[in-house]
């Protein structure tokens, strides 16, 4: 394979690297406000069973009513802070599959840039010894006048 179709094919790699990069920073960014909503809604959950106030001092038909209001949201805390600790346990996956992209994309572009520059060697090298044939030819024209 020429060094060219290499620098090519390094090139795509990285490109493609690049796409799963962003596309796990999306997703991060996805989890994040997932997250962010769970506990916005803990938040306002854990308000309404304390803005329902005391229920010993109601009447036993509304003692009754509020206590099973404030099972309910207790029980949907309890459902929101589950989600939320399965949602943080994703983010963490998905946090190390993003550091692994991204130290793979970056690995694949240092090799890239290796290679680039190598060309550029190949190609100095090659125009200094076209530069020294014309210099050379131009030396022994001169000669032989």
């Amino acid at each position: 394979m020429s060094l060219k179709n290499t620098i090519d094919s390094l090139g795509t790699l990285v490109h493609l690297r690049g796409i799963e990069v962003d596309r796990l920073q999306a997703d991060m960014a996805q989890q994040q406000a997932t997250s962010a909503r769970y506990r916005a809604n803990l938040e306002r959950l854990e308000g309404l069973a304390e803005g329902s106030g005391p229920s010993g001092a109601l009447a036993p038909v509304l003692a009754l009513n509020v206590g099973q209001y404030k099972q309910a949201v207790f029980a949907m805390v309890d459902t929101h802070r589950t989600d939320l600790g399965l949602n943080k346990a994703n983010m963490a996956v998905s946090q190390r599959a993003l550091t692994s992209a991204w130290a793979k994309r970056e690995l694949l572009d240092q090799v890239l840039d290796q290679k680039k520059d190598a060309a550029g060697v190949v190609k100095d090298r090659a125009d200094r010894k076209r530069q020294d044939d014309l210099a050379t030819q131009a030396w022994m024209a001169g000669r032989s006048k």
